[in-house]
């Protein structure tokens, strides 16, 4: 099979769900968007409904019906862009609660969905969602009178724990949000490991769940395995790949290996990103190309069916080093082409 095989284990996201609400003494959410960070957000929410997860939050309405399907009823779906044009019947079926993030998105949920329930989100500093101080204090009492159930706002530094933004964030809800008798919730993975100031009443951990930064701890989630589909010798001085980018400094032995930058591996990591043949690294040998890496084998004794990018030996985290990015678009940006392989309960 010349695809590579994405293994996920749905109990260590559970695992990571539980230890995160561990260092919490209120609810524990868990936020699912982009399909799951890239793992498939149904069977990631199944699971973690086995683990207790009632509460889950999505980007987008479309993302919420989706998820309604898998779960059915019972479980709330919140959606962090709110109420946007277009959004009504989505909501109105998949019984959505949108996190309404400015006056017009609360006139039109209101409009076209009288009774129904909904959050707001604010703007304690980070500047990208939510209703500004001055919008909120209009709207605060009319939208207190109704089915208000949940108020947030978010981080935007919380992976730096010495940030000044992050007292001054928490000050700015705390001010905007005193003698609100909902839930109040600012805390993703950053947050709840900022400690029990930054938890409120409700957490939404999202990467941690997944075995990314900033949750040190957090047990591994996902192998990528690619397969070898050629190897050949390379003399002194021949080149590799596009570019001529590579050039052997000895006689070596490079594999050619089924997955590139349209699966996710980004080009920035080209010479060098490792990969894993077991216990023993092998280094990328010239540029990511769509489909195609080339890896210097050279050290091997024998070369498997496949090496593994991510892994025991290499996290998320640490293969987005080698990328000059974040754990985060790692993930996300694991393409359609990988077989996936799921293991744990629910699988």
């Amino acid at each position: 099979m010349a695809t590579g095989t994405l293994h996920i284990d749905l109990d260590a996201i559970a695992a990571n769900w539980a230890a995160l609400d561990a260092k919490t003494s209120v609810e524990t959410a868990a936020v699912v968007k982009a399909d799951g960070y890239g793992l498939r957000a149904d069977k990631v929410a199944l699971r973690l409904t086995r683990a207790g997860v009632r509460r889950f939050f999505v980007a987008t309405a479309e993302e919420g019906i989706r998820l309604r399907a898998a779960l059915g009823h019972g479980f709330e779906i919140n959606v962090f862009s709110g109420h946007m044009d277009g959004d009504t019947p989505l909501i109105r079926e998949a019984g959505l609660i949108p996190m309404l993030n400015s006056a017009e998105q609360v006139t039109r949920h209101r409009v076209a969905l009288p009774g129904a329930a909904y959050g707001v989100q604010l703007d304690s500093g980070m500047n990208r969602l939510g209703m500004e101080p001055a919008d909120w204090a209009t709207l605060r009492s009319d939208l207190e009178a109704g089915p208000l159930t949940l108020v947030m706002s978010h981080l935007a530094c919380a992976d730096e724990p010495a940030h000044p933004m992050n007292p001054a964030q928490l000050a700015c809800f705390t001010e905007m949000t005193a003698g609100v008798t909902v839930p109040r919730s600012l805390a993703a993975t950053g947050g709840v490991l900022l400690g029990p100031d930054y938890q409120f009443d409700l957490c939404r951990p999202g990467v941690g769940l997944y075995g990314g930064f900033p949750f040190a701890d957090a047990t591994p989630v996902v192998r990528l395995s690619l397969p070898v589909i050629q190897v050949r010798d390379v003399s002194a001085g021949e080149t590799v790949g596009y570019g001529a980018g590579w050039t052997a400094e000895r006689k070596s032995k490079i594999a050619t290996l089924s997955a590139g930058y349209a699966d996710g591996l980004i080009r920035y990591m080209s010479d060098k990103a490792l990969l894993w043949a077991g216990d023993t690294p092998c280094k990328l040998a010239g540029r990511v190309s769509m489909d195609l890496l080339t890896v210097d084998v050279s050290t091997l004794d024998e070369v498997p069916d496949h090496l593994d990018i991510l892994g025991p030996h290499q996290t998320v985290d640490q293969l987005a080093d080698e990328a000059a990015t974040i754990g985060y678009e790692i993930l996300t940006s694991l393409g359609p082409r990988y077989a996936r392989r799921y293991s744990g309960d629910a699988a």
